[in-house]
C-alpha cells in the first residue's frame, strides 16, 4: 500500500477508535476499564509511523485470541480470589489476636456462619429488573462490561473486589451479564458493603429460577 494510502487508513482508524474499542469489548468480553484512554491513545497514534508495522501474523493473532478467551479469564478468576482469601486470613489473625470471637463459627464452602443466612435465601431477581433494563441490554438480554461498570463502581469497592464479584456473577463466563447474573452481582456488592465475606462459589438457590 502506498504511504499516502496508509496515512489515510491511519486517520480513519484514529477517528473510529471509540467504535473500534466498543466492537472489541463486545466481541471479546474485555471490560471497558481494561482499554487505554481513548483520547490519549488517539493522540499517540497521530505520531505513530504506520510503515513500521510488521505484516499481520495470523498464528500470533490466534494465540492471542486463545489467551484472551481462555487463559486470561482463568487468571482473572484466581487473582482476586487469592487476594480476597489473603484479606480474610489477615482479618482472622487480627480478630483472634484481639480476643474476638467473630471467626469461631464453622467455616463452610460459602463463607462464615454470619454469611450463610444471606446465601441460603432465594435471590429476588425481579427487584433488580428495573435497574437492569435502564442499562439497555442487547438483543440477547445481556449487558456488557461497559454497561455494568458504572453501577458497580458506584459502590466504591476496590477494583480487585469488583473483579472478583464480576467473576462470580458471570455464571456462563461469556463476559456479559443477564438479569439473574446482574442480580447476583448487585447482591454480592451489597453483601460486601454490609461487611460480609464473598462466597467461594454462588449457591444453587441463587441460580435456580424458582424465585422468579
Amino acid at each position: 500500500m502506498p504511504v499516502f494510502g496508509k496515512e489515510a487508513k491511519m486517520k480513519q482508524i484514529i477517528t473510529n477508535l471509540p467504535k473500534i474499542f466498543q466492537q472489541l469489548e463486545q466481541s471479546t468480553g474485555i471490560p471497558a476499564g481494561d482499554f487505554p484512554n481513548v483520547e490519549e491513545f488517539q493522540e499517540k497514534l497521530k505520531t505513530f509511523d504506520l510503515t513500521k508495522l510488521a505484516k499481520l501474523n495470523q498464528n500470533m493473532i490466534d494465540a492471542l485470541d486463545k489467551m484472551i478467551q481462555t487463559e486470561l479469564p482463568r487468571l482473572m478468576a484466581q487473582v482476586p480470589q487469592d487476594q480476597e482469601l489473603a484479606n480474610d486470613d489477615y482479618m482472622m489473625s487480627v480478630r483472634k489476636r484481639d480476643g474476638g470471637a467473630l471467626y469461631e463459627t464453622d467455616l463452610t464452602p460459602f463463607g462464615d456462619g454470619a454469611t450463610m443466612d444471606i446465601l441460603s435465601s432465594p435471590l429476588q431477581v425481579k427487584e433488580f429488573q428495573y435497574e437492569f433494563e435502564k442499562l439497555g441490554p442487547s438483543g440477547d438480554g445481556k449487558i456488557n462490561g461497559t454497561q455494568a461498570k458504572q453501577p458497580m463502581q458506584e459502590s466504591k469497592l476496590p477494583n480487585a473486589t469488583l473483579r472478583r464479584i464480576w467473576t462470580l456473577a458471570d455464571l456462563d463466563k461469556d463476559g456479559k451479564l443477564d438479569l439473574r447474573e446482574f442480580a447476583i452481582c448487585k447482591q454480592l456488592i451489597k453483601m460486601k458493603l454490609d461487611g460480609h465475606d464473598l462466597p467461594v462459589e454462588i449457591p444453587d438457590i441463587w441460580i435456580s429460577p424458582l424465585d422468579e
